[in-house]
């Protein structure tokens, strides 16, 4: 059995009676060396720190033990934390953990937010960029001293300037320090002296939250984008899951995927597009939303090198030679494809794969009210036609 138990900055005076006693009664406690520091000479245990990279380890280093291993971690193991990368590993049958209070539980004491109306973003292992948002509340798990610096700037150059961070340090322990400032002035000035050990407390501002799909224009885009209406009729027919990776094929602005990221937790998009200038607006949408889109070259070239998908959107280049047919051929059992065409002969394409594949065509026509002298009169939008289908499950 590996037995997970969580420790916070107080240490051994902060554990309940049960983590104190597994510990004493440990013959081999694995741990950052922080963590191991944290224990005192009721521990007699060998202590052995996590090597680098901590990943590969976690595979095998409970075979190299008779009998029980225990492992620290800081507050609660399933937030976030190697609990519940050694469950995904060695099953919940081998597994037990005994969770300390959480960092995240211990920010929302001092700010005073709800846990439950707080989003949680964790920076340990993902981009700093993937901690920027319009709006809300969260509390954000810092890599190290560098993070709030760099967060703050990034705020900063995305216009949430006045996003309002409190920096936590060293929570729950003898040294415990609270800072606030906004995400300009430390742009400007960055924190000096940061813990390692930090979490921030972050109110995004101004608040420009919009919970349905986006209008056009808080996009970079020259044109090429899949306009609102669409767009909300796309994203009903992707049908997004938590977790599932999008490829959006000829993504012009990358609307659909930024969009994707936004949909559900976990979602991830990666955007082809062959003009370099889209590609950078593509990264700058997704860089002002937060959300985890890869930006990659042209379609089908560039599908052999970027991680698989759960689902397709074709939103440019339908009637380009092989193109349908490699989506077809990369999309896996039982994933879904979307396809949007507005010329005749992406009408044409989709048509065939239709008669071949089936799955449900559709063409939108919409209309807006617009000015017409003293009066107002209806002008079309291009009609859209847009194919949805699931590919078999064979198994």
């Amino acid at each position: 059995m590996i037995v997970v138990v969580g420790i916070g900055a107080d240490g051994m005076a902060g554990l309940a009676p049960p983590s104190r006693a597994e510990l004493g009664r440990a013959t081999v406690v694995y741990g950052s060396q922080r963590q191991l520091d944290l224990l005192d000479d009721t521990v007699t245990a060998v202590r052995r720190c996590w090597p680098s990279p901590m990943l590969p380890a976690l595979h095998t280093f409970a075979d190299d033990v008779d009998g029980d291993v225990h492992v620290v971690a800081s507050g609660d193991p399933l937030l976030h934390g190697v609990g519940s990368t050694l469950i995904r590993i060695h099953g919940a049958d081998r597994v037990a953990v005994l969770p300390h209070v959480s960092s995240v539980t211990l920010a929302c004491s001092r700010v005073g937010w709800p846990v439950q109306d707080t989003e949680v973003i964790s920076l340990v292992w993902q981009q700093p960029t993937t901690a920027v948002r319009r709006g809300g509340q969260a509390v954000v798990l810092s890599r190290d001293a560098t993070t709030p610096a760099e967060l703050a700037r990034l705020l900063t150059e995305t216009g949430r300037g006045d996003s309002e961070i409190t920096l936590l340090e060293q929570l729950g322990g003898p040294r415990e320090l609270r800072r606030s400032s906004t995400a300009a002035e430390w742009a400007r000035r960055p924190p000096g002296d940061v813990d390692d050990l930090n979490v921030m407390a972050i109110r995004y501002l101004p608040d420009e939250r919009v919970f349905a799909t986006l209008p056009d224009e808080v996009f970079a885009h020259d044109g090429q984008i899949t306009k609102q209406d669409m767009r909300a009729v796309t994203l009903a027919a992707l049908s997004p899951r938590a977790g599932e990776h999008l490829w959006d094929v000829g993504a012009g602005a990358g609307s659909v995927a930024v969009e994707w990221c936004r949909s559900a937790p976990g979602c991830r998009a990666t955007a082809f597009e062959r003009d370099p200038d889209r590609r950078a607006r593509i990264a700058a949408n997704a860089m002002a939303f937060g959300v985890p889109v890869e930006v990659s070259f042209g379609a089908p070239e560039s599908f052999e090198h970027v991680a698989p998908p759960a689902v397709i959107f074709v939103g440019g280049g339908v009637s380009g030679p092989g193109l349908m047919q490699a989506c077809w051929d990369k999309l896996p059992p039982g994933g879904r494809l979307v396809a949007n065409a507005v010329t005749a002969e992406s009408e044409a394409v989709l048509a065939q794969w239709y008669g071949r594949c089936g799955g449900q065509l559709r063409r939108f026509q919409h209309y807006r009210g617009e000015p017409v002298g003293s009066f107002t009169g209806w002008r079309p939008a291009m009609p859209v036609t847009q194919w949805t289908v699931s590919k078999p499950d064979t198994t």
